[in-house]
């Protein structure tokens, strides 16, 4: 089984909500927060599956459209693949915040999903974020969680950021 690191995109990856960038409508909006590419390639070196699970409702809700998203998320991953920082896959639940869906974040939905795809053990997966509902979604799933930004007593570690976290999630992979 693989063993995975499941990261929020906006707040984790990418600004939002700062003075430069509240919502990442088009490309041109993303922005990578430092230390994101060393952190990610840090994890991949560690043998960890990089996937992105991220609520975009501004899809549901008409703010952008699909071919929108889909040419953020090609910037995205172009960005970062020059700084040697892989991703191997992004979940996106494009549905509205009220719709109810499964995938949504709270809910698990896209970690199974991807869980499943890809034969990840979950108990030894992460799921960082910068949301409760990024924590609850991890915890639900079974993997540990991690809160960026914001202390968090319902999360298993905190951090300031992605890069942050990094000494957290090795020390805890060798201490199994």
């Amino acid at each position: 089984m693989n063993k995975a690191v499941f990261l929020d995109r906006d707040g984790v990856i990418n600004e939002c909500m700062t003075d430069r960038v509240k919502h990442v409508n088009r490309p041109g909006d993303l922005y990578i927060l430092p230390g994101v590419a060393e952190a990610i390639s840090k994890l991949k070196k560690a043998g960890f599956l990089i996937i992105i699970v991220t609520n975009q409702g501004g899809v549901g809700l008409r703010f952008m459209k699909p071919e929108t998203l889909q040419r953020i998320h090609e910037r995205l991953l172009s960005i970062l693949k020059k700084e040697d920082a892989q991703i191997h896959d992004i979940a996106a639940c494009i549905h509205k915040p009220k719709d109810g869906c499964a995938c949504r974040k709270q809910n698990p939905g896209m970690i199974m999903t991807m869980a499943e795809k890809y034969d990840i053990d979950l108990a030894n997966s992460f799921m960082v974020g910068d949301m409760e509902t990024d924590i609850a979604a991890g915890k639900a799933a079974g993997t540990k969680t991690i809160r960026i930004g914001h202390e968090d007593e319902k999360a298993d570690f905190s951090a300031p950021s992605l890069l942050d976290a990094i000494p957290y999630i090795l020390k805890t992979q060798k201490g199994r």
